[in-house]
């Protein structure tokens, strides 16, 4: 792969450009969508499915409200029914949407929304009262008698721009009807038996979804599942309270032969290993999303609401608020944590209600990012007496950082580029490289000789906190596997990058086999109670 020239380097620039990669999870990232946690997009994924047999399928999974304890009764995490939760996809380079897929939700109690009763008090003074919870009895698939609260929703797929094209509501073809529905959450497994029972009730939620013009049948399923992401994040967040660098010779070795106080690989290092989240997972055939461009597909998530929101100050189940106006997009997210730990604090409201085709606003984010200066900040004296060294800066040196357009704005010519390259953050997706089995996936993707990850979308399995530090810190200014070879990229070059060689780390082991190897990939979410 060639580098970008300088004027070619000038046209991506003016053409719109955004932002870099980070480290850590995309929850709460923006000081206005963190009150509204039902919008918040924690992660999203787009990848060739990897699933035997449905090679010719693309996936994308939109995760949304962070932080989820199991335990979190008695209400749980519902979907907001006033939003719009939509996955978009750019296929011509262009930087808009040509499809949207978008999804409304609907919360129902039993009884015209009077929900379960029981009759309470002596034969000469009953009353029948509702319950407060959101099952009476025990859940298992094809029993749902006990079950007192439920969400239904629908699904959309817009060709065109969101707002102004043209709209096609899905068929569920198990039911013959406009309607899917979503399973309780993992309430515990006095409701569910076990979490065998619960992986059978929620398995009839995966449904077959019919759309217009496209030879085989999507697939949809939208639940709580456990959250895929792992990292260190209350550390990140304090400083980096840690040295980010492998403190084994590899990682898991135990040796303690690698950056002497270096962090080793723990589970105990995830902040995120007893929390949930709840999924909005698609497949599709590639076909039916590449249209006429090359293959290679932009995709991102967005949660809207209505303009304009009247509380009701005598609040019912079904008509807590009036809303109106056009809808406001609220949360925005295609590649891992941009607005988290790259977009500027003044800006990150702007960042979640942007598009990716004006993202030329955030141009200084990318080209000069202000993360490796803060990391050579907080570490450049302790490495320098630590190794006995003098470097002047642990921070890349080339500017503008070209390394981070290619690999996060217009994507690396053959790999992941669209047919017309516009500088935009969008997670890049080229449909026609082949998946990797779950067994045969680099947690470092790209990076560890496999196309078939992150940058090139990205899968539950791709430890993108690493990824994402490496980059930042210079990794492509050196040569990277590909095929087998070590191939200069010709991005930049080694002697701008004092460190880009060093294996950062957050400490948080992740690899695909601790998803799921089958739609919709994300595990089983874990219990409320045992």
């Amino acid at each position: 792969m060639k580098a970008l020239t300088p004027s070619i380097l000038a046209v991506v620039v003016c053409s719109t450009l955004v932002s870099a990669p980070t480290e850590a999870s995309s929850h709460r990232e923006a000081p206005n969508i963190s009150r509204f946690p039902t919008l918040d997009s924690t992660d999203f994924y787009a990848f060739n499915s990897y699933e035997q047999g449905r090679g010719d399928y693309v996936t994308l999974i939109a995760n949304y409200i962070p932080l989820q304890d199991g335990y979190g009764g008695p209400n749980y995490f519902a979907m907001d029914p006033d939003a719009t939760y939509s996955i978009h996809i750019d296929n011509d380079g262009d930087a808009v949407e040509d499809i949207t897929f978008a999804f409304n939700f609907k919360s129902m109690l039993p009884n015209e929304n009077q929900g379960v009763a029981l009759t309470v008090g002596p034969e000469d003074n009953q009353r029948t009262v509702a319950v407060p919870l959101k099952n009476v009895g025990g859940v298992a698939a094809g029993n749902n008698a006990a079950v007192n609260f439920s969400e239904s929703y629908t699904m959309t797929m817009i060709t065109g721009e969101q707002r102004t094209g043209s709209k096609t509501m899905l068929t569920n073809t198990m039911t013959s009807t406009n309607e899917f529905h979503k399973p309780l959450d993992y309430i515990g497994d006095k409701t569910f038996s076990s979490m065998d029972g619960y992986k059978s009730y929620a398995a009839q939620f995966v449904y077959q979804v019919a759309i217009p013009g496209c030879e085989g049948m999507a697939k949809v399923f939208v639940g709580q599942r456990k959250d895929p992401f792992v990292v260190n994040l209350g550390k990140t967040f304090d400083l980096v309270n840690y040295v980010p660098v492998e403190g084994d010779s590899a990682p898991g070795a135990g040796d303690g032969e690698g950056f002497p106080g270096g962090i080793t690989q723990d589970v105990a290092n995830d902040d995120l290993a007893d929390k949930n989240v709840t999924a909005i997972a698609v497949e599709v055939p590639k076909t039916c999303v590449t249209g006429e461009g090359n293959g290679t597909i932009g995709t991102w998530t967005t949660a809207s609401l209505p303009q304009a929101r009247i509380l009701n100050p005598n609040a019912k189940f079904a008509s807590n608020a009036a809303n109106g106006g056009a809808l406001t997009q609220v949360s925005r997210l295609g590649n891992p944590l941009v607005n988290e730990l790259v977009i500027g604090l003044k800006d990150k409201d702007t960042f979640s209600t942007s598009a990716p085709k004006d993202d030329g606003q955030f141009i200084d984010y990318v080209t000069h990012p202000s993360l490796p200066e803060l990391l050579n900040i907080l570490f450049k004296d302790a490495v320098n007496s630590t190794l006995g060294a003098n470097l002047e800066t642990l921070a890349p040196t080339n500017f503008p950082r070209n390394d981070l357009v290619t690999a996060f704005l217009t994507g690396f010519p053959g790999v992941n580029q669209l047919a017309t390259v516009t500088g935009a953050e969008m997670l890049r997706l080229n449909t026609a490289i082949a998946a990797k089995a779950q067994a045969d996936q680099s947690a470092f993707g790209v990076a560890g000789d496999d196309l078939a990850g992150f940058p090139n979308g990205r899968r539950p399995g791709d430890d993108v906190v690493d990824i994402a530090l490496r980059v930042v810190m210079g990794r492509l200014c050196y040569p990277i596997p590909v095929n087998g070879t070590d191939t200069d990229l010709g991005l930049c070059t080694s002697d701008q990058a004092s460190v880009g060689n060093v294996p950062f780390t957050d400490g948080a082991p992740l690899n695909a086999t601790m998803m799921d190897a089958s739609f919709p990939y994300l595990a089983t979410p874990l219990a409320g109670s045992k």
